[in-house]
């Protein structure tokens, strides 16, 4: 059964590459068009036959995850990189998100929809603490790194609210 989304930033440049699409169910471009990966959502209900997309580590079993393409060179809020999500990326994530909801009855929570940082902090024992994806949000730099989640939810239920 999948139980929420996991959402990350690839840490790579614009447009998906092959080597991505292995880890992620979904990736968001700059133009806002996504691309699934190589495994599809169910993969993950079960991840002990190993042909599942690893996203996050501690947490792939019941996750999907979707990846917005970019902020490769990352350092902090003051430089994002050379390739920073973009608007119109980021809208275009939200709204499939809630369609992921949708489709898949998520209910919109911190424990369902969420970053891979938040991830991390909720599970401490786990490969993806100290994860930094998603702690800046170019587009919105008012939004703190503790609300970047709280602001991806409120989102997502915007975009839902609208299906």
């Amino acid at each position: 059964m999948l139980k929420r989304i996991i959402l990350h930033w690839s840490a790579g440049r614009y447009y998906p590459t092959e080597f991505e699409k292995q880890y992620y169910h979904y990736l968001v471009d700059v133009d806002g068009n996504v691309t699934s990966g190589k495994f599809r959502p169910e993969d993950n209900e079960d991840c002990t036959d190993g042909c599942y997309a690893a996203h996050t580590g501690g947490g792939n079993t019941g996750s999907i995850g979707v990846c917005l393409c970019g902020m490769c060179g990352f350092i902090s809020n003051s430089f994002c990189g050379y390739y920073p999500i973009v608007r119109k990326q980021f809208e275009s994530c939200m709204s499939f998100t809630a369609v992921l909801c949708k489709k898949y009855g998520i209910k919109i929570s911190p424990q369902t929809v969420l970053t891979h940082y938040e991830f991390g902090k909720l599970n401490p024992k786990t490969s993806s603490a100290g994860k930094i994806d998603i702690v800046h949000l170019p587009p919105y730099p008012w939004v703190a790194k503790d609300d970047v989640g709280s602001f991806i939810r409120t989102k997502v239920r915007w975009y839902l609210e609208k299906l």
